[in-house]
């Protein structure tokens, strides 16, 4: 094949549809809106959800719970992934964001305690669940809380 007989898959381009255009185009007369009616006007229509003056679904439901708009969300990280670390390493959330093993700290980095851990590490972290605590010192490690 050559570049200058390259073309496009047999119906992967299709021509738009010209309405108003005449009866010859088959969209002529009525621009394949059908007769008359509140979808046939310009602007016509109506809103999303509308169900014709039915009471919504989305005003049916009943609505439960509420979002805590000063909740602070946490980045979540398992002890298990801290073994990548050479012994003695100061673990910090920058160094993790360097090494790509968490995207983002979002408020704070949570260690929770999934996993084994086999290396004697310093641990910096907004929180710590109570076993990832206990396993970062018993491996030798420290835990430090900014």
């Amino acid at each position: 094949m050559k570049l200058h007989e390259l073309k496009p898959a047999e119906g992967s381009k299709k021509s738009r549809k010209r309405i108003g255009r005449g009866t010859g185009s088959g969209f002529g007369r009525n621009a394949g809106k059908g007769e008359k009616g509140q979808k046939a006007r310009s602007g016509g229509g109506v809103r999303i959800g509308f169900e014709g003056g039915q009471m919504p679904l989305y005003r049916r439901i009943p609505k439960r719970g509420f979002t805590n708009i000063f909740a602070k969300e946490y980045f979540e990280l398992n002890v298990d992934k801290l073994n990548i670390f050479e012994d003695g390493t100061e673990v910090t959330p920058e160094l993790l964001l360097e090494k790509k093993i968490i995207k983002r700290t979002k408020n704070g980095l949570k260690i929770l305690g999934n996993g084994e851990l086999q290396k004697k590490l310093t641990v910096k972290a907004a929180k710590f669940t109570k076993t990832a605590a206990e396993k970062i010192e018993t491996a030798g490690g420290k835990v430090e809380v900014i």
